[in-house]
């Protein structure tokens, strides 16, 4: 056994000295507070019963004060019989010449006591079984300030990862994404990170966690129809994938239909792609007519449908819902949202237009918004998976498909925040409400 005295500014500057020398399986016999700082003394290969023989040993205390002081004599004691120069000389204490006689009585220097225990009167045992209890009791308290100091590090990592998610949720929130949306992107955040930019971790998460879908008209074509409100680009969106489509291959399988008897030259508009395109217009005006048209053209590989725009709250919305689902059963629906719209005209959208179940959306006019973060957050929300994405009026230059264009949504979206200043960005108010601009 080897034991040894360490003194440092604090409890824990101690402990990591004895670690540092002794290992971790060094005890702790006893622990004080001194002039220096903090006063630990520490034993290697520690034998209990050695150390209990060697308090035997000690001479009979009559007093309390001579017991706590005789305490530190017995430590050094046992540690000058068990193994030479291993106690520190930072604070000197005597040994009493009556304990030191057992060392020279050894053979070695390392070798446990051979004689037999001196018979004490009682009160020198009594004060021997006192001393020990306390040696022991500072070894339980030593311990259980061990565990205390273990479990307050669980806070402060936990600290350091609330204040990563703290970060990330601040850069969302700047990028103008959702609150509750921004919340869920930052509780993902992960527990360690190499990224010496945290800014790159919410960047990272709306990349990853942004919802999207395949070409749909190329991948996968037959009947699509386009639904949505009022001028949020329906029918340029109609001419972009059906000139796509025709580049690629031809345009003797592709048909346009257009169902909105509404709008003043909605439908001349769309005759003028198709004889630009140089594909098939056809006209329905109710459900059966569309589900006549859509009879005719069952050999063509891609048909568009092309709605006509109704406002969420307008009460002509749930007819032409109705005559699409019984006029085109089959037909995948895409809802056209514009980015210029705020969160709240966005959300209205969305939940009107979802009796029609799309299976996905596009993003129009993304070359005109100041800010993508209400689009993103709809997505995300609804797990509206993005199929294209418009960002002008040619066609049909200006449509591409989204599952390829994540990444560049998102650095569209740094590039508008850092277009705003950031006095700007503070003073403008929070997106729960907005109206959509009129577009083509």
């Amino acid at each position: 056994m080897k034991i040894k005295r360490y003194v440092a500014a604090s409890m824990r500057a101690a402990l990591a000295q004895v670690r540092a020398e002794q290992g971790p399986e060094a005890v702790i016999l006893s622990s004080r507070r001194v002039e220096e700082g903090m006063e630990v003394i520490a034993a290697v290969d520690y034998d209990e019963a050695l150390f209990v023989g060697v308090i035997r040993q000690a001479p009979a205390l009559t007093s309390t004060a001579a017991a706590a002081d005789a305490r530190a004599e017995m430590v050094a004691v046992a540690s000058a019989a068990v193994a030479p120069v291993v106690v520190a000389s930072t604070a000197p204490q005597a040994v009493a010449p009556t304990a030191a006689k057992p060392t020279a009585a050894t053979p070695t220097a390392a070798a446990p006591p051979t004689t037999a225990p001196v018979a004490l009167p009682p009160a020198a045992t009594a004060v021997e079984d006192t001393d020990l209890r306390a040696v022991r009791r500072e070894i339980s308290d030593l311990r259980s300030l061990l565990a205390r100091e273990l479990a307050s590090l669980a806070p402060r990592v936990s600290g350091a990862r609330a204040s990563l998610r703290t970060r990330v949720l601040e850069e969302l929130e700047s990028l103008d994404v959702a609150p509750d949306v921004a919340r869920k992107l930052a509780a993902l955040t992960p527990e360690r990170s190499n990224v010496k930019d945290p800014t790159h971790i919410p960047i990272a998460l709306l990349v990853k966690h942004l919802p999207v879908v395949e070409d749909l008209s190329t991948v996968n074509p037959g009947v699509i129809a386009v639904v949505g409100p009022t001028g949020v680009g329906k029918t340029t969106t109609i001419a972009k994938l059906a000139a796509r489509w025709t580049l690629r291959h031809g345009s003797q399988d592709v048909a346009l239909v257009s169902t909105d008897c509404y709008r003043i030259g909605a439908r001349e508009q769309l005759a003028t792609y198709a004889r630009l395109l140089g594909v098939s217009m056809h006209v329905a005006n109710s459900g059966p007519e569309l589900e006549l048209v859509l009879k005719r053209l069952r050999d063509k590989k891609l048909v568009l449908i092309d709605t006509a725009g109704v406002g969420p709250t307008d009460v002509r919305l749930g007819e032409q819902l109705s005559a699409l689902r019984l006029g085109a059963a089959g037909a995948r629906v895409l809802l056209a949202l514009p980015a210029t719209a705020e969160g709240h005209a966005l959300e209205q959208m969305v939940r009107a237009f979802a009796r029609v179940a799309p299976c996905a959306c596009v993003l129009t006019k993304v070359d005109e918004a100041a800010s993508l973060g209400a689009a993103l957050s709809i997505a995300l929300r609804h797990g509206l998976k993005l199929a294209y994405v418009c960002d002008g009026q040619r066609v049909p230059e200006d449509v591409h498909s989204a599952h390829r264009r994540r990444i560049w949504l998102v650095k569209t979206a740094l590039y508008l925040r850092a277009r705003v200043p950031v006095a700007g960005r503070a003073s403008q108010p929070a997106r729960s409400g907005g109206t959509v601009h009129a577009h083509g």
